[in-house]
Parts: structure tokens; sequence; C-alpha cells
């Protein structure tokens, strides 16, 4: 009984962890990543065996992964999952030096795949009404802004991609001349607005 008491709220659990991942999948920096392993979804797992797929990797990302070592192998029974050697590095020789018993290193925190560097002083940021929902990606539109108003990849400093909208930081003079040229351009078969961030 006790289980079945405990079920929606293990369910309600499950929900909000899924709801916490659609919305982090929504606001993702490497839209680019997310399309090309999509693609690889796509040709090795058969249509109709799909939702089982995410519904087991949801269960192994909630699990923590325990069920298969680092090389995707499952463990034997009774055997514990082996872990990948830790590099030696300086500070790790520093760190053991002077101990007989070897110990066990915590493992490196885990860094974001795109950390987002502090904008320089001065910066100013763009909203432009188009997105991830035209197929619209953070390369693509770099491009699209070097080649219109004449600046480098350094001199946009950065860009976020939303569903139906997006941010670009760049100087003041470059914005300028961003919404001077740009506003009003059709790109992907959708007339742009491009304006000033009320969001800074």
């Amino acid at each position: 009984m006790d289980n079945e008491e405990n079920k929606p709220d293990q369910d309600q659990a499950v929900i909000t962890r899924i709801q916490a991942f659609a919305k982090e999948t929504k606001a993702d920096s490497n839209p680019d990543e997310l399309e090309h392993l999509k693609k690889l979804i796509k040709r090795n797992v058969p249509f109709t065996l799909r939702g089982y797929f995410m519904a087991y990797l949801l269960r192994q990302l909630m699990n923590g992964g325990s069920r298969f070592d680092r090389r995707g192998q499952r463990p034997q029974r009774g055997e514990k999952p082996q872990r990948a050697p830790r590099p030696q590095t300086p500070e790790n020789q520093e760190a053991s030096a002077g101990t007989d018993a070897p110990t066990e290193q915590a493992p490196a925190e885990s860094k974001p795949v795109h950390e987002q560097k502090p904008l320089p002083e001065g910066a100013k940021t763009l909203y432009l009404n188009i997105g991830k929902m035209k197929r619209l990606y953070v390369k693509e539109l770099c491009q699209i802004i070097q080649d219109q108003i004449g600046v480098t990849r350094d001199d946009i400093y950065a860009v976020r991609i939303h569903d139906k909208y997006s941010f670009v930081s760049m100087s003041q003079e470059n914005c300028d001349k961003a919404i001077e040229k740009m506003n009003g351009m059709d790109i992907k078969g959708r007339t742009i607005t491009v304006t000033y961030s009320n969001k800074e």
C-alpha cells in the first residue's frame, strides 16, 4: 500500500524534473550540438522505439547513470562500476605527496560547454524577433551580422537564441549599425525587427 500511496509523489517529482529539462533544452546555448545529437538518434533509434529510448535515458539520468560504467558496459552482478583513472597533474601530485596510502580524489566539477563571459563595459544588447523555430542558429546569425555591418566574430560579445527571439550583445556603435542595416531585413522568410533589448 505504501508504494501505491507514494506513487503520485514520485510521479510529481519526475514531472518536475521533465519540465526542468524541457526548460533547459529551450534555453540551451549550443543548439547546433543538440541538432547533431538529434540526427544521430534519428539515424540509430527506430521511430517506434524513440519514446522508450527517451524514457530509458531519463531513468539513467535520474539514477546517476549507475547502471553502466564509463565504457558503456553493464557491470556484472556484485561488481562495482570501474572509474577511469584520474590523469596526473602537478596539482594532483602535490596533493598526494607525503601520503603512503592512496587517497581517492574527488571528481572534478563538470564545466558547462559554453561559459557566459562578462560583457565589456559599455556593451549593449539587441533584441531580434527570430529564433530557433525558424531554424536560426548562433553560427548562422553571427555570420549574417558580420556580413551586414562589416564586423568580425570578436566584435560580437554574446548571442543567445531562444525559440522565437534572440539577443545579441555588441558595442553601442555596432548595435546602432545593426539596427540601421538589419531592421526590416528578411531572414529565413521572416521580416525581422531589431531593437535595443529592454531586459538589460
